[in-house]
């Protein structure tokens, strides 16, 4: 296996869809993946897995049901597992997460964003 660094930035050059999260890297079960992010995305959850969210660049709010959560770049939140929430961008916003690889984007939920398929940048 060959060690590589990875170059977050110059990776979003090789995503070319909102809310389609791409497979940057691989750890312990875990995926690192990135996207790109504008509108509103559904409400959904993970009954079994935290998602964590990094703000590349943007501005990114995510819906709570009792809040709405506002990232700017370089700002990190945790979802914590059974959470409801939806995820929404005026503007385009880069994203990081890192969550376990059995992760489906859309949660307990399988619609139109449902990516089961995800663009490798490994």
């Amino acid at each position: 296996m060959e060690i590589e660094v990875k170059n977050i930035e110059k990776s979003f050059d090789q995503v070319t869809a909102y809310w389609s999260p791409a497979l940057l890297a691989q750890l312990n079960g875990q995926d690192v993946r990135i996207a790109k992010l504008k509108g509103e995305f559904p409400w959904h959850q993970h009954d079994e897995e935290d998602e964590l969210f990094l703000v590349i660049s943007g501005h990114l709010e995510i819906d709570l049901k009792e809040k709405t959560l506002q990232l700017q770049a370089g700002e990190m939140v945790v979802i914590p597992k059974g959470t409801q929430h939806r995820p929404r961008a005026q503007e385009e916003v880069h994203v990081l997460l890192f969550e376990p690889s059995s992760t489906l984007n859309t949660g307990n939920t399988e619609n139109e964003f449902t990516k089961k398929e995800l663009k490798d940048l490994r």
